[in-house]
């Protein structure tokens, strides 16, 4: 699926000090299957595959805070994602290298929301 201007277009403007590592997170993502799909949505890029998955958060300035949506519903154990309520999770990533580091868990987190919607 290709990128979606309005989401380009978000990361062209924004002034957060970490928009490297977000699009490190976007491109990972994007690269989980190729049926995810981006947007804008609640003033944050959002990705979606039969429902939101995740957002990024940008108001965190320290840090790229990933916001899986229905994190908790994910099945599987997913070591990255933190957060012990009901519903969200989060993963975060501190800088370029952590991104890689929890790339192939980011992915997998994703690939199980994708697994579960298609099961669903």
């Amino acid at each position: 699926m290709p990128n979606d201007p309005a989401v380009d277009e978000w990361f062209t403007r924004t002034d957060h000090p970490l928009v490297d590592v977000m699009q490190d997170v976007r491109r990972a993502i994007l690269a989980a299957d190729r049926r995810i799909t981006e947007s804008i949505k609640w003033k944050s890029p959002t990705f979606s595959y039969r429902g939101n998955i995740a957002s990024i958060d940008p108001k965190a300035k320290r840090q790229v805070t990933l916001l899986f949506h229905q994190g908790a519903t994910i099945p599987g154990r997913h070591p990255h994602l933190e957060g012990g309520g009901s519903t969200a999770r989060y993963m975060r990533f501190v800088d370029r290298a952590d991104v890689k580091r929890k790339r192939a868990g980011l992915q997998t987190a994703v690939r199980a929301w994708i697994a579960m919607k298609d099961d669903g």
